[in-house]
């Protein structure tokens, strides 16, 4: 019997959650821990450096042609929506646990350990690999505006060996996620400052894009607005099933269902807002500033992207986005300011740097956080002696995502990166309602409206974006969860403090 009982009490520990006593206890500063450094509208700007960037100046375009025509500013609209029903959920743990590690610490404090480590695993596909991702982006783009001075790359350094057009390795990319790190090692003070300064270039460019290209918009490249589907014509007469529908080329491509499968694809222009709570544990006032940095964020830049998606698809017909990399430039010419791309290219360079410095910060905060709980080694969560900041975390992933931007073709991952985001989305507001049922009476500095409801409205639009997703993202995210899973039973429960405090 005891044998029995002992067994029952090893499984039934993945599920122990971690008291919020001791999360607070762990937000205190003291002269072991982060600094506090943030205010508020460094938390604002931090989210903003995360959102604008690759997916705003790329995805546009290519969400545009190939699935919801002028109806991509709907798209962006609806994947806002998904996103602001989390942000609800975000805002109110970040006022409530003002500890770093994001997700993975409110999954911890409301759904037990075993969902935590899940869920920190599955941020590293959010954070990791869509700063890789970003860093190829990244080094195109310099390479564009280097050509206009008459300075080329050579291919040999610029691409991959599994690359479209194979090199040996992505040089570029590897120079800005060293830097980068470097620059995070030096201090969260001295990268905000940074990135404050790249977000009001490149926020600025865009409303110049904006406001130049208004008085050149083409009303016919806005008609029809919602391109026609045949395939939602033959549904609706009843020649053709949903199921046959939903499998068939027809799904996907214009219409509706294009506007569906748009905002899937250009999802990935909001993932970062959510890396504002990986710095609660460093902002000066969290209760205040981590609603306002998160839900802030996430408003300016869906204003933004509704309103550059307008005036983009007003500039140029739609088709002709198809298969083009820079959609912006394309559009921008129609204007005549032709003399300002070489400023607009800056402007997406320093988007994109500003996006890879904040995915950088929030994944070595992750697995700080998981660190100090034993669910990684010591080494993840060793601080700086005069920084205070997690080193050699910063210096493990500059090695682990500049293999994957200078030597894997990471293009493919960008669904790979949005799953993982919707997952950890979905179990953010599922974490809310049970927040409210077992800690009805804790301190909340931001509370979420009509609980249950928004949460499972979240949860239901996450879940229907990543319906919309290709089969192959859902088998990686599979494959990426088992060795998870593997990791956790091998080592992490075994180590983990709360399960084991001696």
């Amino acid at each position: 019997m005891g044998t029995i009982n002992t067994k029952i009490y090893k499984y039934m520990s993945i599920w122990k959650t971690k008291p919020l006593s001791v999360l607070l206890s762990e937000a205190t500063e003291d002269e072991k821990g982060l600094k506090r450094t943030l205010s508020a509208r460094s938390l604002v700007a931090l989210g903003v450096g995360a959102i604008i960037g690759a997916g705003l100046f790329s995805l546009t375009g290519i969400a545009a042609a190939d699935n919801a025509g002028p109806a991509v500013t709907l798209s962006f609209i609806l994947a806002s929506v998904g996103c602001a029903f989390a942000g609800l959920c975000y805002a109110e743990f970040a006022s409530m646990i003002p500890v770093a590690g994001s997700a993975y610490t409110y999954s911890y404090a409301t759904m037990g350990e075993f969902v935590a480590w899940i869920i920190g695993w599955d941020l590293v596909l959010e954070y990791a690999l869509g700063a890789a991702t970003v860093a190829v982006s990244w080094s195109q783009y310099v390479d564009k505006f280097l050509q206009n001075y008459g300075i080329h790359i050579p291919n040999s350094i610029l691409h991959g060996p599994w690359d479209t057009t194979p090199g040996i390795i992505n040089l570029p990319s590897i120079f800005i996620i060293c830097l980068l790190s470097v620059l995070l090692i030096r201090g969260t003070k001295e990268s905000a400052l940074i990135n404050n300064i790249l977000v009001i270039l490149k926020v600025t460019v865009v409303i110049v894009f904006i406001g130049l290209g208004w008085g050149f918009m083409n009303s016919a490249n806005h008609t029809p607005f919602i391109p026609v589907n045949e395939g939602e014509a033959l549904l609706s007469s009843g020649e053709m099933s949903f199921l046959n529908f939903f499998s068939s080329d027809y799904f996907g491509h214009y219409g509706w269902s294009g506007i569906l499968r748009g905002a899937g694809v250009v999802f990935f222009a909001f993932i970062g807002f959510d890396a504002v709570s990986t710095a609660a544990q460093e902002a000066k006032d969290p209760q205040k500033g981590m609603p306002i940095g998160i839900l802030g964020s996430l408003i300016i830049c869906t204003v933004l992207y509704v309103l550059f998606a307008f005036v983009l698809t007003g500039l140029e017909n739609y088709l002709n986005f198809k298969g083009d990399a820079s959609p912006v430039t394309t559009a921008f010419a129609k204007t005549g300011y032709t003399f300002l791309n070489s400023g607009l290219t800056i402007a997406i360079i320093a988007g994109y740097t500003s996006v890879m410095l904040v995915m950088l910060m929030g994944q070595s905060r992750v697995f700080y956080s998981m660190s100090v709980d034993g669910l990684l080694p010591k080494f993840f969560s060793t601080l700086h002696t005069k920084n205070r900041t997690p080193y050699k975390t910063n210096l493990l992933f500059m090695v682990f995502v500049s293999l994957f931007a200078g030597f894997v073709p990471v293009s493919d991952l960008g669904h790979m990166v949005s799953i993982g985001t919707l997952f950890a989305f979905c179990l953010v507001c599922i974490g809310v309602i049970v927040m409210r049922k077992t800690n009805p009476d804790a301190v909340r500095g931001f509370r979420v409206p009509f609980v249950p409801v928004f949460p499972i409205i979240g949860v239901v639009i996450c879940l229907v974006l990543m319906a919309g997703l290709p089969i192959e993202s859902w088998e990686r995210l599979a494959i990426w969860m088992i060795l998870g899973v593997v990791i956790y039973f091998f080592y992490s429960k075994k180590n983990s403090k709360l399960n084991n405090p001696e």
